[in-house]
This record gives C-alpha cells, structure tokens and sequence, in this order.
C-alpha cells in the first residue's frame, strides 16, 4: 500500500461533511489526510480525477456472500471482489449461509475469511434466531461480542410476534437493530407480484399486502419496545407510508431499498422475445418481488423525502442452474453489487428502456451518494465501530471512489467478478459508472487509464 496517495482535481461529494466542490484528496497511511484545492504530491502517487466525481466509498447494508456453505454460488473472494467493482469498500454480510450466522464460531470463520480472502471491509450481521429457525432466539449477546452490527433472520420472516418481540427486547440492549425481513408467510407463497402481468403469465402472485402487514406488525412492536427496527428491502407504495408515519409518530425505524427496486417494474418478468411470444425471465424472479410502477415510484419519493435511509444490494448470487429452469422452481435472487450506482442513477432521470420506469423523478446524484455512503452508516451506527466510516473527513478510513456519472456501460454478466451472473438488466445500457475504487488507501478496482502515478 503506498503510504501516500493524492487524488488530484475531482468534484469532491461527501454529503457526511457537507463538502461538495472541486478539490484534491490526500490519502496518509490509509487515512484521509486532507481535502482542499492545490494540494502539493509531495512524492505521492497521483490519480487524475479531472472530470469525475470524488466520494466515499460506498457502504452495503445487505449482501449475500454465501459463505460458508455456498461457495458454489459466492465466496467471500469474488463477493468482495464484485462489491470493489461496484465501489463498495464496506459490505454487511448477511447470516442465512450454512452454518449459519448463529454463533460465534461462525461469525469468526466469516471474519477470518473475509482477512485472508476479502478486497474489503466485511461486516458480519448474525442471526436472530437459532439456525434462522424461527423457534428460538440466538445467543444475541455473544453474536453481538463477536462483531456483529445486528440481527436478520434475512430470507425467512421472524413469524412469531412473540419471538420478534423479544429479539427487539433484547438487541436493543447491546444498542444494535434487528433487520427485518417483512413477508407474512400465510399470504405469500407465490413466485413475483401479484398484478396484472403475474395473471397473464399464470403465475402465482405475492400480494403487497404480504410485506405490509409485516411491516405494520413490527412497526407496533418496535413502538411497544422502544427498540430499532430496519426494514429490510422495501418494495410497495403501502411499506413506504407506514414507515413515513412511523418515523413522525418517533418511532425508531430505519428502511432501505434496492437499486432494483427504483427502476424497474413487474413487466421485466415478461420480457418480449421480439415479436412472438412472452418470456418468463427467471433472472427478474427475487424476493421481494418487482412490484407496479407506482410502487417504484413511491420508493423513489420514500428516498428523496428522506423516509427512506439507504440504498442496499440485496446481492444474492445463484448458480446458472437455479436460473436456468422453469419459473416457479427457479431461485429468488438477483445479484446486485455491480450494477448498483447504474440502476440508482437511472432513477435520477428518465429513461426509455420499456421495463423501467419512465417517468421523471426528484432524486439527484447527491442524494443516491448519500444514500450509498453516509445513509447506511447513520441508519445501524456504524461510526460507533469505525469512526469516520461513510465519509471523507480528515482521519476517516481513505476508503473512496471515483464516478462518472455521465458514463455509458453495457451490461454484460460475464464480465461480472462474481459467480452469479443473475440479473434482469443484462444487455442493458446504463448510465453511471464506477471509474476506480480506493480501500484504506490502496487501488483495489480500476478501469484501464487511472492508475496512480
């Protein structure tokens, strides 16, 4: 790692300080050292940043990497691997792997790996229940004391009101969320949105109804505690609402939302083969499910009003033969770290593509870099573990990355450096691209032309 790099001439945004103008970085002993315009190398390496914009790295709340027990979809190798490329110098990991997340023994194995084999900063979120079971509830403590930044039984629904009551009871004593998985499993059961497209398909539709009734539930239940509650996911009009009211009400809730989720439809599961027929895309089949075009929009609004924290992958990366078979038995998932800040730039402005939504939107690139960076650390406190996380200000981690958010990229899976190669937007042009990526002061993505000199 050089012990000084200087990040020359981009537009510095970092909405956790409040900076947003031309200026230089530098980059001592993998911390920021300073921002200001004019800074002299001084013998270090420079990059050229002239014409892009300058931001923290990117902080994912919610990415499966699969290991352990799934090494044939992810590892924690190509998983960080891919978030790098998609400018994400920090990942939350999420438990439901084999074992999972439900001990100490597990979540140090994770770390471990994420040591020797990670490009980035992994952070481990453990189970809420044993085994995510939904029977009984996990050692939170020794979880916490492990590391964990909090608890998901992400995947399946904590179902019982009860055993969710107490998980909030007790993971607000270590100061740490649980994050919901909201879904009431008894009007779920179906394989994508229950609408119009899931009817003309034959399709078994999964109703809004299913994730806003789980939203309500823990919702009460996070008034009754007192506790913190994220909504993992958030995908319906209804969802959006129910948290705004919360967060008036003074509840202690925090959400998120997928790129995926703010631009793009139900109508990519019936993706047109030319003119003859519809096609059943199992690489648009996740959980929770492509929902209406009011539904993305009132996503959209939910993150620019602010009732909406951050923007999170959802990365869940699958083997080609989970995909490659008939639609109600394909796996839920689409993989997501790649294409993250090209899906949430489309829905900075409007786009043509017929399965995105096409109308205009109040979202601007300011506040999709908020949302990637400083968002997810406010909403679980992640700067009481890493002081300075999301940010650029002097002494925080020089973790950082370089946009050019007017770049035009194909989207093309197998270039993807992770294993899954399952998303809905291959062949797509996006606009949005990620140039470079800086963890703790080293290059650990680049595209060709922007290596420190």
């Amino acid at each position: 790692m050089p012990d000084r790099l200087l990040v020359r001439g981009g537009r510095v945004i970092d909405p956790g300080s409040g900076v947003d103008r031309l200026a230089d970085v530098l980059v001592e002993d993998g911390r920021i050292g300073a921002i200001d315009a004019g800074l002299a190398a001084g013998g270090a390496k420079v990059i050229e940043a002239g014409g892009l914009v300058v931001a923290p790295g990117f902080i994912d709340l919610h990415t499966h990497l699969r290991e352990p027990g799934y090494e044939y979809k992810e590892t924690i190798e190509s998983g960080t691997r891919a978030a790098a490329r998609g400018g994400f110098t920090t990942v939350c990991c999420m438990p439901n792997t084999d074992p999972a997340l439900d001990s100490k023994a597990s979540v140090d194995y994770v770390l471990s790996r994420a040591a020797e084999s990670g490009v980035i900063r992994v952070l481990p979120i453990g189970c809420v229940t044993k085994g995510r079971a939904g029977k009984l509830l996990a050692e939170l403590g020794e979880l916490a004391a492990a590391g964990c930044i909090g608890f998901s039984d992400d995947g399946s629904p904590v179902a019982d009101a009860a055993i969710m009551r107490r998980a909030l009871e007790y993971a607000s004593t270590f100061g740490l969320p649980v994050i919901d998985h909201c879904e009431d499993p008894q009007l779920a059961g179906g394989v994508m949105h229950e609408g119009w497209v899931s009817t003309r398909l034959g399709l078994k539709g999964i109703p809004a109804a299913s994730e806003e009734s789980a939203i309500a539930r823990d919702l009460a239940l996070a008034r009754q505690t007192g506790a913190h509650v994220h909504i993992a996911h958030i995908s319906t009009a209804g969802g959006v609402e129910l948290v705004r009211r919360a967060k008036a009400d003074g509840a202690r809730v925090t959400s998120e939302v997928t790129p995926h989720h703010l631009s793009l439809t139900h109508e990519a599961v019936m993706r047109r083969e030319g003119f003859e027929a519809l096609a059943y895309d199992t690489n648009a089949k996740m959980y929770p499910p492509l929902r209406r075009t009011e539904d993305v929009e009132a996503c959209i609004e939910g993150l620019r009003d602010g009732t909406i924290d951050a923007i999170a992958t959802d990365h869940a990366p699958h083997a080609v033969q989970e995909k490659l078979c008939e639609f109600d038995d394909a796996a839920f998932g689409i993989v997501g770290l790649e294409t993250a800040f090209g899906l949430a730039m489309s829905a900075v402005r409007v786009t043509s593509n017929k399965q995105q939504v096409t109308s205009g939107t109040g979202l601007t690139l300011e506040r999709v870099i908020e949302a990637l960076t400083i968002g997810p650390v406010r909403a679980l406190a992640l700067d009481r573990k890493i002081e300075g996380l999301g940010t650029l200000a002097a002494g925080s981690p020089a973790d950082i990355v370089l946009l050019d958010p007017e770049g035009e990229w194909t989207v093309d899976p197998a270039d993807f450096a992770s294993k899954g190669k399952n998303t809905p937007v291959g062949g797509h042009r996006l606009r949005g691209r990620v140039i470079a990526t800086i963890y703790g002061g080293s290059v650990v993505y680049e595209t060709s032309g922007v290596t420190a000199v």
